[in-house]
């Protein structure tokens, strides 16, 4: 068995497995709270985060079609979350962007990311929360690496 600092990687694996389920689980009951699936909202924060943008680009960054993009669009639109306007320059295009209610519903979703953020790390001084961080950056990397070897990604030979 392989050991990291006393303790076996299985161990790590395990825990980091459990936070990943346990976030998940918490995500998806706020986001239901708010009228919202995972791929909705993710939707949302890449218009929140980019601003208006081409349903094409947002199916490049949801990793989805753009004939699931439309779906999804259709749905924030008829829930009152985003709308589409024309493209300035492309009579064929539209621009996604938020409604009030999308805009007041990612404020409100920054305000429970950055409360529950604290909450997850209350029992910890910074130089632990660092360490974590930096341990976490460690392990991220080395997932990233080794989830696009197995997509075959040329861009992850080296």
């Amino acid at each position: 068995m392989l050991y990291i600092h006393g303790m076996a990687a299985e161990a790590v694996f395990d825990q980091l497995l459990e936070v990943s389920l346990l976030l998940e689980a918490d995500l998806s009951r706020s986001m239901a709270e708010l009228g919202l699936t995972v791929t909705r909202t993710h939707l949302l924060w890449e218009v929140q985060l980019n601003g208006p943008s081409t349903q094409q680009r947002l199916a490049d960054a949801l990793g989805v079609s753009p004939r699931h993009v439309t779906g999804l669009v259709d749905a924030l639109e008829s829930d009152g979350f985003a709308r589409r306007l024309p493209h300035p320059q492309d009579r064929r295009a539209f621009l996604v962007t938020l409604t009030e209610k999308g805009t007041a519903t990612m404020t409100t979703m920054q305000q429970q990311r950055r409360q529950a953020a604290g909450e997850l790390v209350a029992g910890l001084d910074d130089p632990a929360v660092e360490q974590l961080q930096h341990g976490l950056d460690v392990v991220l990397t080395r997932l990233r690496q080794l989830v696009a070897d197995a997509q075959g990604d040329p861009r992850s030979a080296g």
